[in-house]
């Protein structure tokens, strides 16, 4: 297991609110040796005491329930390094740190496997490879990224090949593209469900299903972060990586194995079979909307056009909708509806997948058709990780009634938050969480016919005020679309 992890942006959002509480979680549960170092990294002028008090600051804010023992043993394992990234010195006290010892620029500044976690702006990926590239890094080390792995199909090729060349002949080994989602026990439950219970596969096809929503609607406004989101939008934000993910394992082949490439390549052979969106498509397909003023709960929300940093000229959508058709066997027939938008009236996470009506009962005693049955699968942590089972059954006097039949569980509580998995992946090697090069690319291909018109504004953007439940509801198609 690499026992150092260097992280850039240190002193960031992410960095703050999920990085430092799931290492923390990670001493809870004793899953770090005992020499784990965190060297943090950013352009602030700290030593490493100011970047402990702000660690803890962060770690009472955001990990109050991880017992202090452990968050202070994290804030023990603590070293600070001011870096600038167009200084390949600064990054190489960064990771060398005592080892450097007078190594040239053309040389490995450390001796022992290191993960370095670029935890900044997208914008910065290019420049801070580059700079890892020029310095070097040791046999078995790893560079990890969060998302958008680029902004756009072409950045994001050209980003690979940088990685490329940083990674040598250690390949995608040595490269974690990070989805948190990936690491969700409800979303890891999605490829449980199908590969252990023998009752669902055989329905697990277009002959059964009609419809999955995968849908990630929040309470959550903008909340400060402009800055990223402003340039993103949740086309970019959850649909090209969170929710595609998720679209991956619901319809994926069962891996030819048990290794991670087998269930990488099933995963790409998803995104491959789908259907590509003609303009034709992207209009009666796609939908994107921005929030107006409301009120969620006791919150008075302010238009998203006036929330701080924002630049209204920009038409950045917080809501979005895609759906979409898979060109397979298995598939071909069912509509995958990919939904999510910010400032909701509700928090709800789900998949849901719509069976095809029965027929109706042979019998003349019934009054109505049975209601179509429905699995609903939770993908929220912070509420029950619930499976939910819609059936029909009748009951009552005669003529007898058709009534819902509910069937629920509540799954237990994951053991680690979602970055806690990533993390512990990512030091241990695996990368079963990671999301691989071609799959990144293969996102942003399927995906470019939208945000073409999108950016061309051949797609209306719509408006919803906050706290409701998005824009209201397209009348029904008619015509070949509606068939």
């Amino acid at each position: 297991m690499i026992a150092k992890l260097v992280l850039f942006g240190a002193t960031g959002d992410l960095a703050g609110r999920y990085l430092l509480p799931a290492l923390a979680a990670l001493f809870n549960a004793g899953r770090l040796p005992d020499d784990f170092e965190l060297v943090g990294a950013a352009r602030e002028d700290h030593d490493d005491d100011a970047f402990r008090r702000l660690a803890a600051a962060r770690l009472e804010e955001h990990a109050a329930d991880v017992p202090s023992a452990a968050r202070h043993k994290l804030l023990d394992s603590l070293r600070y390094r001011r870096v600038e990234l167009h200084e390949p010195s600064s990054i190489a006290q960064v990771i060398g740190g005592d080892e450097l010892e007078g190594a040239g620029s053309d040389s490995t500044v450390a001796v022992t496997p290191v993960a370095v976690y670029l935890a900044l702006p997208a914008d910065l990926f290019p420049v801070a490879v580059t700079a890892l590239k020029s310095l070097g890094l040791p046999e078995g080390s790893r560079i990890v990224l969060e998302k958008p792995f680029g902004e756009d199909l072409e950045s994001a090729v050209a980003l690979n090949r940088l990685l490329a060349e940083v990674a040598g002949d250690a390949g995608e080994q040595a490269v974690f593209r990070v989805d948190h989602f990936l690491g969700l026990a409800t979303v890891q439950n999605l490829l449980g469900m199908r590969l252990v219970n023998r009752v669902v596969e055989p329905i697990w096809n277009s002959t059964q299903i009609e419809q999955v929503d995968i849908v990630w609607e929040e309470t959550l406004a903008l909340e400060g972060r402009a800055a990223y989101y402003d340039k993103a939008g949740q086309l970019k934000d959850m649909v090209q990586n969170h929710l595609l993910q998720v679209l991956c394992l619901i319809a994926m082949e069962l891996p030819a194995g048990p290794g991670e490439r087998e269930l990488r390549d099933s995963k790409l052979d998803i995104l491959r079979s789908v259907r590509p969106l003609s303009a034709a498509d992207v209009a009666s397909r796609t939908r994107r909307a921005r929030y107006t003023a409301g009120r969620i709960g006791d919150r008075a929300i302010p238009a998203y056009v006036d929330e701080a940093g924002v630049d209204a000229t920009r038409n950045t959508e917080t809501f979005a909708e895609v759906v979409l058709e898979l060109d397979n066997a298995r598939w071909a027939g069912t509509r995958f509806v990919l939904r999510t938008g910010k400032a909701m009236a509700r928090n709800r996470m789900e998949v849901v997948v719509r069976f095809r009506a029965a027929r109706t009962p042979p019998r003349g005693d019934v009054s109505l058709p049975p209601a179509p049955n429905e699995l609903r699968l939770g993908l929220a942590v912070e509420h029950p990780n619930d499976i939910t089972l819609r059936l029909t059954a009748s009951g009552g006097e005669s003529p007898p009634e058709l009534m819902p039949l509910m069937l629920a569980a509540e799954l237990p509580a994951q053991e680690l938050r979602e970055y806690s998995r990533v993390l512990l992946e990512v030091l241990a090697g695996g990368s079963s969480l990671s999301i691989r090069g071609d799959e990144a690319e293969q996102a942003w291909r399927l995906l470019t016919p939208v945000l073409d018109a999108w950016n061309d504004d051949e797609v209306a953007l719509e408006e919803y005020p906050a706290g409701s439940d998005g824009p209201a509801p397209r009348p029904p198609a008619t015509g070949p679309e509606a068939t």
